[in-house]
């Protein structure tokens, strides 16, 4: 995955089916939610001594400016870095702007830009075509449910397909990155919480999830409402839920990922993130 700060009502879901499937994410900004412009796309990343490092994404696909390098930057990885606040977003800005500390892309690595979070949560049926290929009603209250910080992989590395299912399937998902520590927070000030969006393949047993009941359900009415019951720290995050297409509801039948599908998703201004399953 890779952090991005788009306003909500921009985002466009893409699917494309290769020789499997295949995923994709990208970018990050330093202003509110509410604007869209000024952008940065913010990354952790390996190079050379294989430290983690931090830095910032020029363009899709492009060289990579080395925050850590400049010795200034007090944060090791992207949570710290979001606990930093504006100065750490000022302080990356200065860096970009001085032209320094650029690698080339093919020297790096990606990491996923969140790999040590508190909180993976997440909301089902939030979607209502995605209701609607499923032939179920739209809930009344949001459906939510959480997964945990290990399960949590790089934007190109690999999935691995568990033995214990035969229905493993695809989900791309907006997901929101928490700015700063928040609870009861009103409706109205909800994205002021928000450092910024990223996009993440939700991949799902559905055997396990449809027939073995294995999911422990909560509800509630809005999102904002994670912050009534929670206290939500930077760096956590939300996976927004899947729009149509997954596998498990195509017609005349169902479409299930194997070994050596590639899974690409897209989330239109955030970006792309592509994984292999094995």
């Amino acid at each position: 995955m890779v952090i991005s700060l788009i306003t909500r009502q921009s985002v466009r879901v893409l699917w494309r089916l290769k020789v499997g499937l295949g995923l994709n994410c990208i970018s990050n900004s330093t202003t509110s939610p509410r604007q869209i412009h000024n952008k940065m796309r913010l990354i952790q990343f390996t190079w050379m001594d294989e430290n983690q490092r931090l830095g910032i994404d020029l363009q899709n696909g492009g060289d990579v400016v080395d925050l850590s390098a400049s010795g200034e930057l007090l944060a090791t990885d992207m949570v710290q870095f979001i606990k930093g606040g504006q100065r750490n977003l000022d302080l990356a800005k200065e860096i970009l702007a001085s032209g320094q500390h650029v690698v080339k892309r093919d020297q790096v690595h990606l990491l996923s830009p969140i790999t040590n979070t508190e909180k993976v949560l997440c909301i089902g049926m939030n979607y209502i075509d995605h209701c609607t290929e499923q032939n179920v009603p739209v809930p009344t209250e949001p459906i939510i449910f959480n997964k945990f910080s290990s399960c949590i992989v790089g934007p190109t590395d690999n999935v691995v397909y568990p033995d214990l299912t035969e229905q493993l399937d695809w989900e791309v998902e907006l997901t929101i990155v928490i700015g700063k520590s928040c609870k009861n927070v009103k409706e109205s000030e909800a994205l002021d919480c928000v450092f910024g969006y990223t996009v993440a393949h939700d991949v799902s047993a559905r055997d396990w999830q449809m027939n073995k009941n294995i999911y422990i359900w909560l509800s509630n009415k809005k999102l904002f409402l994670y912050a009534r019951f929670m206290t939500l720290s930077p760096g956590d995050l939300i996976l927004t839920g899947t729009p149509p297409g997954v596998g498990v509801f195509k017609k005349p039948q169902p479409i299930f990922l194997k070994r050596g599908d590639v899974v690409e998703c897209e989330i239109d201004e955030i970006g792309t993130i592509t994984n292999k399953i094995v």
